[in-house]
């Protein structure tokens, strides 16, 4: 006779009595460790086939799902896709320096908002701005949460109720779906499209200026270029169109890049001090991508008009933290020594790297693999920027490639207490190094080798 094991579930009593239980319930809490519980016994009664076959088993489910809730779901990983500033998995990782400062900052009390000179009340909005406009040559500047709400908040100052006029080649759609013509109008801005798709000329632009034009806005392509039959004016030649008829010109750089990299293989963007210099009136873009900080908006240009968005009462649901601002004001101290930045800026320093260093760390990897048991090789790779600069640019790397069944890899790999994302190419799991810091090869390696041990 077949009896439903259903019927002989354990009282949650017993369990709790349970010597790793009790453990548990010391560990955490004894109220969660009961919600556990209860949770893992209402499951059992609807699906008989996750039943443990003995108490011990019950243990070491418990044991499993108290571990896997008391988990942070927002927690560190090793980035082995390829992809350095990939939008998924964080973007830019933070300096040393910039660890320190936000730590220190979130210790105690901090001067977010108090002078500390005149002994008076201050603005967050002082921090980081005289090293913003050292860097970038502009007169004044502006820190708000993220490049998306910097175009926000310029539109909505500028030109809403008005018109913005941009290039239809530059009507974008950025990550999460975010739209720019969605953009303008939650701005409260009228969109006027000039141009065509491949090639736009600066008449297109003069034609569309009229007395009810806010600004004229050229977008940072994010994610793709395009190339052939293509025609564009120069920032220059629309800043001084902008000028001549007094309409604000905003050039929405998006990836932050403060520093030529072209002596490494990634040119044809504006530095922010490029674009301030060829005329535009606010330049926005994000502190997380080529920039190398923490997420956040930054506004640098005039200073009559980044005034008017320091005013405005949008800004107030825009502003930044106090950790964003700690974090950024050491990531641009960096930046005064280019030299420093790219080698103390991670995300620099993965960019830049020459791929032969790559490959020397890809085969001492593998070699300690080999000592455990862990079947991999090093083989060449192809690593891009991420975040939607440099779109088209390669840069040759090097990864680790383990031998055998790549989807149990994959899927082991993300389940350990440091998770390691990599990428299936050609039936293999790949491990791209570009985006890993090499302090971090310990961990990987470790990582790794308990792929030798059974699950």
């Amino acid at each position: 006779m077949i009896t439903d094991p259903r019927r002989t579930l354990p009282a949650v009593s017993l369990l709790l009595e349970r010597p790793g239980v009790r453990a548990l319930a010391e560990a955490h809490s004894h109220a969660f460790v009961v919600d556990v519980t209860r949770a893992l016994l209402d499951r059992a009664r609807r699906d008989a086939t996750v039943i443990p076959a003995s108490i011990d088993g019950w243990e070491e489910v418990i044991r499993t799902e108290v571990t896997q809730r008391a988990r942070r779901s927002l927690r560190r990983v090793l980035n082995g896709t390829g992809v350095v500033l990939h939008t998924n998995l964080g973007r830019a990782p933070l300096a040393a320096s910039a660890l320190d400062a936000l730590v220190d900052t979130a210790r105690g009390a901090s001067s977010l908002e108090y002078d500390v000179d005149r002994g008076a009340r201050g603005s967050r909005y002082v921090h980081a701005v005289p090293l913003l406009c050292e860097l970038t040559g502009a007169e004044d500047a502006l820190v708000v949460n993220n490049g998306a709400g910097a175009l926000v908040l310029a539109l909505t100052a500028l030109a809403s109720g008005r018109e913005v006029i941009v290039s239809r080649g530059e009507l974008v759609e950025i990550g999460g779906s975010f739209r720019v013509p969605d953009i303008m109008a939650a701005g409260g801005a009228k969109l006027v499209e000039v141009g065509t798709t491949n090639r736009t000329h600066l008449p297109d632009y003069a034609r569309a200026i009229s007395e009810r034009t806010g600004a004229i806005v050229r977008v940072h392509r994010s994610n793709f270029a395009i190339e052939g039959f293509t025609a564009a004016p120069s920032a220059e030649e629309i800043g001084a169109l902008a000028r001549t008829h007094g309409v604000p010109f905003v050039h929405d750089l998006g990836s932050g890049l403060l520093t030529d990299l072209s002596a490494w293989g990634l040119s044809g963007e504006p530095t922010a001090r490029d674009a301030v210099r060829e005329g535009a009136d606010l330049v926005l873009m994000s502190g997380d991508k080529l920039l190398g900080g923490p997420q956040a908006g930054l506004i640098v240009g005039r200073r009559v008009l980044v005034e008017r968005l320091r005013t405005h009462p949008l800004t107030r649901a825009l502003r930044v933290d106090k950790l964003t601002l700690a974090a950024l004001e050491a990531t641009l101290l960096a930046y005064r020594d280019p030299t420093r930045a790219r080698a103390e800026l991670p995300a620099l320093a993965m960019l830049t790297v020459d791929a032969a260093a790559l490959r020397t760390r890809a085969e001492a990897i593998c070699v300690e693999l080999s000592r455990v048991g862990v079947a991999a090789t090093v083989a060449p790779s192809e690593a891009s920027v991420g975040g939607g600069a440099f779109p088209t640019a390669v840069l040759p790397s090097f990864a680790v490639v383990l031998l055998g069944n790549a989807e149990r890899h994959e899927a082991r790999l993300r389940a350990t207490a440091l998770p390691v994302i990599g990428r299936i190419h050609d039936g293999a799991l790949r491990i791209d190094l570009r985006g890993i810091l090499p302090s971090d090869d310990g961990a990987l390696i470790a990582a790794l080798a308990a792929l030798g041990v059974s699950p």
